[in-house]
């Protein structure tokens, strides 16, 4: 959250104070002043206003070591509900979380290059959060908030989205569109930092406030978190890594230029790798994506040649590739997700970080933590639901037709973040 008068200060301390109880569970005002970095009295205010808007409640107490005993802390799971929607180049995956955000139903629908149309894409969206309302039984007067992740570069003030190759999208007034359909408050967003910010809430970023979230997927990208704060550059264009030169006039990219690390690590290059080792080869599959990346980890199980050949190519670039990352930012961790990460990282990421350590400042190198994503569900769905809590938070106390006071009473019992 970009901070330039008082009002976003208090935003993001609400946002920050809320971090730290779904981190810790539970939490009492002390614990949450000495985690957030934040000073007491602003924790003490904070507390009492979402205490006073039920977003949290009192589950216990604990004993101080003298004097009266502490309350502790935690979100109230029926304050309301986020959607979070991750449009992919393959699917469209929506899931709706309660505001303890435990994902409580999820939809997927396939995308093809065919029905990439913004028109196609919010048809499936409508469709996805109509289905998951239903089944999870969430009336639509319960949602605070929709987020809603897609490919490329966004204005995230606008509801724009600017340029995304993948879909050969550009200047598209994505909520624009969305909103007749959905009005409810809407929130846009990239995949790189809906990722990151559900890394930094639930996954490797818990205690690693300064890390990395490296996507491979169709498209290739990374997330930046710095002190515990989402890097978005001055136009939310940080993380676009994916388009860095690795090869000068190498393989021609879908955004237009040459050589990116994208067309040599993302699906489609692995696909082209493997064409232009054996152009027959069996474990091609021309029409999918998914079918292919996963023929080729099923090959490299069985100790195919040809599929080492091809996964020890890829990890030349992705090492590349990640030492740059790692003397630029010198992060604690790199965390490596998406779904050829998934289907691959077994053999890739030990071959790829092996290599980034010859491409990377030794000090920064040896200070460095590789993990692969340990987050169960869909951490970009749930990224975007982590947008719309924080435009949730941002709105209390400005404008809601919503009675604070029903949604005050302690809660009995908390249930642990979803990780």
């Amino acid at each position: 959250m970009g901070i330039r008068s008082s009002r976003d200060v208090r935003r993001a301390s609400r946002f920050e104070v809320l971090h730290q109880i779904y981190a810790l569970g539970s939490a009492s005002r002390s614990s949450l002043a000495s985690a957030s970095g934040l000073s007491t009295p602003t924790v003490a205010t904070v507390v009492s206003e979402l205490l006073d808007w039920g977003v949290i409640g009192e589950v216990c107490t604990e004993d101080s070591g003298g004097g009266r005993p502490r309350a502790r802390l935690a979100v109230n799971p029926a304050r309301g509900f986020v959607v979070g929607v991750d449009v992919s180049e393959t699917y469209v995956q929506t899931d709706v979380f309660d505001l303890a955000l435990q994902p409580r139903a999820s939809d997927r629908q396939a995308l093809d290059t065919g029905h990439n149309h913004p028109g196609d894409v919010i048809d499936r969206i409508e469709r996805g959060v109509g289905a998951v309302l239903g089944t999870a039984g969430v009336p639509r007067a319960d949602v605070v908030g929709i987020g809603v992740s897609v490919p490329g570069r966004i204005d995230r003030a606008g509801g724009v989205s600017v340029f995304a190759p993948n879909f050969a999208w550009r200047q598209v007034p994505f909520i624009e569109l969305l909103s007749p359909r959905l009005p409810l408050p809407l929130y846009l967003d990239n995949p790189l930092k809906a990722s990151t910010m559900a890394e930094l809430w639930f996954g490797a970023g818990r205690d690693a406030r300064d890390l990395a979230v490296v996507t491979l997927g169709t498209g290739v990208g990374a997330g930046f978190a710095v002190g515990g704060t989402l890097v978005r550059g001055t136009g939310n264009a940080a993380g676009e890594w994916g388009h860095s030169t690795v090869v000068i006039d190498g393989r021609p990219c879908r955004c237009g230029n040459r050589g990116c690390l994208e067309a040599y690590v993302g699906a489609p290059g692995i696909m082209r790798q493997l064409r232009e080792r054996v152009p027959g080869s069996p474990l091609l599959r021309p029409d999918s994506q998914t079918a292919t990346i996963t023929a080729l980890a099923e090959a490299l199980a069985a100790g195919d040649p040809v599929a080492e050949a091809v996964l020890r190519q890829t990890a030349r670039y992705l090492g590349v590739g990640i030492g740059t990352l790692v003397n630029m930012l010198d992060p604690a961790v790199v965390v490596l997700g998406g779904w050829v990460t998934a289907l691959l990282g077994r053999w890739l990421v030990p071959a790829a970080t092996a290599l980034a350590a010859r491409h990377t400042f030794a000090p920064a190198f040896h200070s460095v933590r590789f993990e692969t994503s340990a987050l169960t569900g869909n951490p970009i769905s749930l990224g975007a639901g982590i947008f719309a809590l924080e435009g949730f938070l941002a709105g209390l106390g400005v404008s809601t037709s919503r009675d604070p006071a029903r949604h005050t009473a302690a809660i009995a019992t908390t249930t642990p973040p979803a990780v």
